[in-house]
């Protein structure tokens, strides 16, 4: 597996790193470091990453859904070593940047982590998408034997237990991409972070029963393979058994990145169906990227400069580039196709529910309607000019016959 460093950094990200500025903040003992980027009145989507993954990995969801309207908020999982210890962090966290009510969108142990926080804080979560998740934790520390002592190991045990749970190649372009961007993420946790995350990983616990119901959790796995063995998978999908479904045929680990397409639609259909509203009207216009002379990345923004020009712009309260242009909203016409784009993937989706309940007499019917939408989602994908990922994401939807 080739592991590149920050200075070989995607240039998408270098971008996202001179226009959304990173917020650190220490409430009590904990340091939290996260992104909070969309207008401020529509209710969060909060991003939390897996044992692997910081606040940086889920940037192209940041970047696409805020200019769409939505305000996003991605953090890193602070220092925390028992789950209960979690949930009151977190607490605390979001009273400090004054949010009450949020939806949470969590891979791994990201996942298990916004179930947790789901169980004991229910009247704060509205909504949950699981992604490559789990509700017990019982199989990782019986597949760990040294679990007992892992907040005394070495940092370079720590990682390469993390990276050796991640499938080395060879991957297609996109996924390896994804993997090189991870596995540098990792490089810079420190022992005490990968040993929290790990202790949180193999602590003996389980998802009690939830107030949410099914209808506003969104179960969101790829189909190709991932760290997260395929039978806590199916436990996850059995307890809920009614949530909606939004499988990947492929996507590796880490979807976020390698099929962000994909994984954005799946997000904006859900937080449209629990009732988020987005703000169009209230985006902040970044400027365009000078193509010859773009930013370049600083030092590692755990502790370098990068950080400390970004730590002035929050004390500051100034935005992330002094040249941005006063909030507009999108044309109606890129705004239509986009809606006929949603309404008609939601569609889809309802024709094949109703394809895979039928006993075979009214498969021809649904069969002509599905493909009349397919039909309809791939000139809306021609339209915005997203012909491979709009091919993609239809196959996600055709049943297995």
């Amino acid at each position: 597996m080739g592991i590149k460093g920050v200075s070989s950094a995607p240039g998408d990200f270098i971008y996202f790193k001179s226009q959304v500025p990173l917020h650190r903040i220490p409430i009590g003992t904990k340091q939290w470091r996260y992104y909070d980027f969309g207008p401020k009145v529509v209710p969060p989507l909060i991003c939390l990453p897996g044992i692997a993954g910081t606040a940086d990995v889920y940037y192209k969801q940041i970047m696409f859904l805020s200019m769409k309207g939505y305000r996003i908020i991605s953090v890193d999982i602070p220092r925390v070593w028992n789950h209960q210890e979690w949930i009151q962090a977190f607490e605390k966290f979001l009273d400090a940047i004054d949010v009450h009510h949020i939806h949470l969108y969590g891979t791994s142990l990201g996942g298990f982590l916004a179930q947790l926080f789901a169980q004991h804080r229910p009247r704060r979560v509205k909504s949950l998408i699981l992604s490559n998740s789990f509700i017990e934790t019982k199989s990782f520390s019986a597949a760990m034997p040294w679990a007992p002592i892992v907040s005394w190991a070495p940092s370079f045990l720590l990682k390469r237990y993390v990276l050796t749970g991640i499938r080395d190649g060879p991957h297609e372009p996109f996924i390896a991409d994804s993997v090189d961007f991870v596995v540098s993420q990792v490089e810079m946790l420190s022992r005490e972070d990968l040993a929290s995350r790990l202790t949180l990983t193999v602590d003996d616990a389980s998802v009690g029963p939830l107030l949410l119901p099914d209808s506003s959790i969104t179960i969101m796995d790829t189909n190709d393979y991932c760290a997260v063995p395929l039978q806590l998978k199916d436990q996850l999908n059995e307890r809920y058994s009614e949530a909606r479904r939004a499988y990947l045929k492929t996507g590796g680990d880490f979807p976020f990145l390698s099929r962000p397409d994909e994984v954005n639609l799946h997000l904006q259909l859900h937080l449209r169906r629990v009732g988020v509203e987005a703000r169009p009207d209230l985006v902040q216009v970044v400027p365009k990227a000078d193509s010859d002379s773009g930013p370049s990345e600083k030092k590692d923004e755990r502790g370098g400069d990068d950080d400390t020009h970004e730590d002035d712009n929050e004390r500051n309260g100034s935005s992330p580039s002094e040249n941005e242009t006063p909030p507009a909203p999108e044309s109606s016409e890129s705004h239509s196709i986009e809606d006929r784009l949603l309404v008609n993937a939601e569609a889809c989706y309802l024709a094949n529910v109703m394809l895979l309940s039928t006993h075979g007499e009214n498969k021809v019917l649904v069969a002509v309607l599905l493909l009349h939408y397919i039909q309809m989602i791939y000139v809306g994908c021609l339209m915005l000019g997203m012909k491979d990922a709009g091919s993609s994401h239809l196959l996600s939807f055709i049943p297995n016959w």
